[in-house]
């Protein structure tokens, strides 16, 4: 049977076949796929084929092979350096949810998850949440951060999950979609999956990231059909977004800005770190590219953690 992974436990899988019915399902044995360990082999979004197996007290399917993903967002696993964590796979669209403050979400971190999703092909947007509860200082602020990333050529969009500002502009881009929607724990993501479909009546906490550390190993996403021809996954709040199976010499090629004057730079392997003539550089020096994605582009390519602020106005 084929069917589609709509939520994991680590364990167990509940997966929807193509008859819409949902079946409890295990893997069979040791499931590796291409040799990356992952923490989850299996992840939310997997078309899987399956088995049912009868010879249990209830019908339970065995997942026996996975088709080939379209694409998939993937990060390290925060406390196994080691290890990889697939959040989700077979998406069309990727939202990213940023607030200013409480909690705060770190240029790096928005750029980070905007060059994995250019290295799998998403289309990724970015919702700047409670612009209800901002002075004039911070919604000057979110208006750079809106300019900076638009005139990138990301979607960047203003809304208020409280409020319900933009929501239906949301909605309209989720038709007949698959849709990620990501972001720090705090960030209102869950407050904003219930604007967009009341019934689902998923739980929203206010929880402190000091009561946080820890649960960020094995998290795992869900996936829901919703009323107005649209699919969602919903995960677990980020804390930290580290880059994985991106080389050096590729990582500029997803930052669009970088990649539009890669030819104009004197070396065709410019890393625009400190060679000369590197039109990546000379643009940073003019202005026409943000510090902030520089910076977060040297963090990357460095191997640092991205867990700092850059203050935007003293670029």
């Amino acid at each position: 049977m084929k069917g589609t992974v709509y939520k994991s436990t680590g364990s167990w899988y509940t997966v929807k076949a193509e008859d819409g019915q949902f079946y409890q399902c295990r893997i069979k044995g040791k499931f590796r796929i291409k040799g990356i360990k992952n923490t989850n082999p299996v992840a939310v979004g997997d078309r899987v084929l399956f088995d049912l197996d009868h010879n249990v007290d209830e019908v339970v399917g065995v997942i026996k092979e996975i088709e080939e993903r379209e694409n998939y967002i993937i990060r390290k696993s925060v406390n196994l350096s080691k290890q990889t964590h697939i959040i989700a796979a077979n998406i069309d669209i990727a939202f990213l949810i940023v607030t200013l403050n409480n909690p705060p979400t770190f240029t790096t971190f928005i750029d980070r998850f905007l060059v994995t999703a250019e290295a799998y092909g998403i289309k990724a947007v970015l919702l700047f949440n409670k612009v209800d509860t901002y002075t004039e200082e911070e919604k000057d602020e979110i208006r750079y951060l809106l300019g900076m990333y638009r005139a990138i050529g990301y979607e960047a969009i203003p809304i208020s999950a409280k409020t319900g500002k933009n929501i239906e502009r949301v909605k309209e881009m989720m038709l007949g979609k698959t849709s990620l929607f990501s972001g720090h724990s705090g960030v209102g993501k869950t407050t904003l999956i219930n604007q967009l479909q009341p019934g689902l009546s998923l739980k929203t906490s206010e929880i402190s990231e000091q009561h946080l550390q820890g649960q960020h190993t094995t998290t795992f996403a869900e996936m829901f059909d919703l009323s107005f021809d649209a699919q969602i996954i919903d995960t677990p709040g980020i804390k930290g977004f580290g880059i994985v199976e991106i080389e050096k010499e590729e990582l500029g090629d997803y930052f669009p800005e970088f990649f539009k004057l890669k030819e104009q730079c004197k070396f065709n392997n410019c890393l625009h770190l400190e060679e000369p003539k590197c039109a990546v550089k000379e643009a940073l020096e003019l202005g026409e590219i943000a510090m902030s994605r520089y910076k977060s582009y040297l963090q990357i390519i460095e191997g640092e953690d991205e867990n700092y602020r850059v203050d935007i106005y003293k670029e």
